[in-house]
This record gives structure tokens, sequence and C-alpha cells, in this order.
């Protein structure tokens, strides 16, 4: 989920104040009100709350940001959500959203043996942001993901957005998938493996050492008909704001891709949060690493995955429609080739409770494997 810029609440107390040290110099005092404001914007910018609810949580836990953010996505069982009055995501089962209550067999049921089996020159990828953050309909929502997934039955998927109640529901929907979570609490990315088709080799968390969002890339090494294949998402920092953070993250991602044998193609995918602007900033992509959509001839069908105008989840004022999110692929030198084929976007229909999956599309990407 994408934030626009939101005034931040006035200067913290003297909680915040003890941290830098006792005095009444002007200065100092200056300086306790702009960390105040950066902690709360961040705050916000994480939880995709406003910056009330960021003050009120930052408050109450001596501005200490992770012991704020702990108390947001695993609160207390008695207690009300921050916001809304309803309960936030979290990772303790007594406490957290059961996705999976009420459930029944479903057509939206990812199951091995009634997907269709796809022949070894081809291979498909879902990438998507499945804001689950937005607590709004996020059980109709999570299953609308499901049924997505049931529908295009692809070898990989990428999530990002990810919550603790998500695991459960996808174990239980898409059993035949090798789930690989790029962390356990709060929010986060996860790749999902077809087993009938890709066998997991191994797997790394590449963390970005100065997110303030709990941003970081995941790593999976993978084969699929005998062909080795590394496979890459991430959520890179969010808003306008974090640019330049956001820009050293994509250093990192294309850094991380070419340190791969030149023997393996490597596929990243994710919610870049990116500009174009930003990747001329960084020189552009290295030359052997290709942005699928400009690939495939940037198809206007899917130039935009997050579009405001089209998509009303946010009930955002402002009309905004972005390239966020985006797939990146640099092909092997040798043997064994993932060439793409086809790129479309997916969760555009709302869904029985008038929303749509996420505030983003998804993306389907297909691609021709060159033995």
């Amino acid at each position: 989920m994408e934030e626009a810029a939101e005034p931040v609440p006035s200067p913290p107390p003297a909680e915040l104040k003890r941290e830098q040290g006792d005095g009444d110099d002007d200065e100092e005092a200056l300086q306790v009100a702009k960390r105040g404001k950066v902690l709360c914007s961040e705050f916000a910018a994480i939880t995709s709350s406003d910056p009330a609810v960021a003050r009120r949580f930052l408050a109450s836990s001596d501005w200490h940001m992770e012991r704020a953010l702990n108390a947001y996505f695993d609160p207390p069982r008695d207690t009300e959500a921050a916001a809304g009055g309803a309960a936030p995501a979290c990772a303790d089962s007594g406490s957290c959203i059961d996705l999976t209550a009420d459930e029944t067999t479903s057509h939206a049921s990812v199951n091995s043996e009634n997907s269709l089996q796809k022949d070894d020159s081809n291979f498909s990828l879902i990438t998507w942001n499945i804001d689950g953050l937005d607590l709004g309909n996020l059980k109709d929502r999570a299953r609308g993901v499901c049924t997505y997934l049931a529908l295009y039955s692809p070898d990989v998927v990428f999530l990002q957005e990810v919550i603790p109640p998500h695991l459960p529901l996808l174990q239980m929907k898409a059993g035949n998938y090798t789930i690989i979570p790029g962390n356990i609490d709060g929010y986060f990315t996860a790749i999902m493996l077809k087993k009938s088709r890709v066998k997991l080799l191994k797997h790394e968390i590449i963390p970005f050492p100065t997110t303030t969002m709990k941003r970081n890339l995941l790593v999976v090494h993978v084969s699929i008909s005998g062909i080795e294949l590394c496979l890459m998402t991430s959520h890179l920092e969010s808003t306008k704001n974090h640019s330049k953070e956001r820009i050293k993250q994509l250093q990192i991602v294309l850094n991380e891709m070419q340190k791969v044998s030149e023997t393996t193609t490597v596929i990243f995918g994710g919610d870049t949060n990116l500009r174009d602007s930003e990747v001329t900033k960084l020189g552009n992509l290295p030359d052997n690493i290709k942005d699928v959509w400009e690939f495939l001839g940037k198809p206007q069908h899917c130039r935009y995955t997050w579009d405001t105008q089209s998509n009303d989840n946010l009930n955002a004022a402002y009309k905004c429609k972005m390239r966020f999110d985006r797939v990146y692929f640099r092909p092997a030198l040798e043997e064994g080739h993932f060439i793409p084929r086809s790129m479309d976007l997916i969760g555009l229909e709302k869904l029985e409770c008038g929303r749509f999956p996420s505030d983003h599309w998804g993306i389907l990407c297909n691609f021709d494997v060159i033995l």
C-alpha cells in the first residue's frame, strides 16, 4: 500500500525528550520535535495508519519504534484495535484474525489433482502486493487472492504485504505449494513454489541495512525441468519521502542479481514503489537486466499496477496511476533460458464484498522455457 504524504502531529511529549537527554536548550527541543515527526511518519507508513494512531502507539511505547510496532501488530487479547475498533492482525494465534474461520471445501482450493498440467516449455509467475495491512474485508479479500491463484495455477507466486493470518489460509487453500516467508511477524513477503513443478534448492533473506519499514530481499534458488533458476522478491521502501532509501534498496537488488552465476536465469518481482525517475537516477538498469514490461514492448493494458482512479479500495481523494509493481529478469548466458512471453494484470474484478482483493493489481507473467 502506498500513501500520500500526510501532516504529522504536534511534537511528542517529554517521553521522547528524555531519550535525548535533559536540557532546556531551544535547539535541543527543536531536534526532539523533528525526531518525533519522523517517527510518526515512519510508523504511519509502515502500518498504513493515520498520524493520530501513530502518535498514540509511539507515546504509549515511550517513543521506541520497535515496541510501538509490536504493540500495534500484537495487541493484548482484550484490547480494541488502534483504529476503527477492528483488531489488528498479529502473530499470536490466540488473538489474530482467523482467515480460515468458517472455511468449507471451496472451488477456490488450489488442488494439484484439478490444476491443469503445463508442459515443460512454459513457466508462469504471479507477483502481487495483497495489502494485508488493510483490515477492511480482510477475510474476503484474502480468499479472493486464493481464488485467483486457483484460477491461474502459477508455477511461482511472489507476495508482498503478507501478514501472519495469511499463512494458515494459504497452507490450507494452496496445499500443493511450498510457502517460504521472508519473515514471520508484522508484515512481510513470501514466495510460493508449486511442488509438482518447482524443486526448492535453497533460500536466504538479505537485509536492507538502513530500512525503517522492516523491508528485505527474499532469494530462493530452485530447479524447474532440470534448469536452475534464481527467484527474488521484495517490497521496497514506501512513499515519496523515502526515495533515497528505495534507490539504495534497488541497488542492492541489482547487485544481488548480478552475483548469481551467469549460467542461471534470475527473476526479480515485487512491489518496488519505484518511479521511473528513480531508476534513471541510478543510471538505469544494467545492460543484462531487463524490465519485463519494457522487454514486451510496454503493453498499455498493464502499464499501471496502482491506480486510485480504477481501484477505489483506498477511497483516496487524489487520482494517481503508478507502475509500482515490476518484474526484472537477467537471462542465463548458456543453455536453459526463461524468456518472457506475455504479461497481464489480475485482480481487476470486485469481490462480492464490493472491494478489490488489493489496492494493487497483480501481475501474471508467462515465460517460454528454452531447454
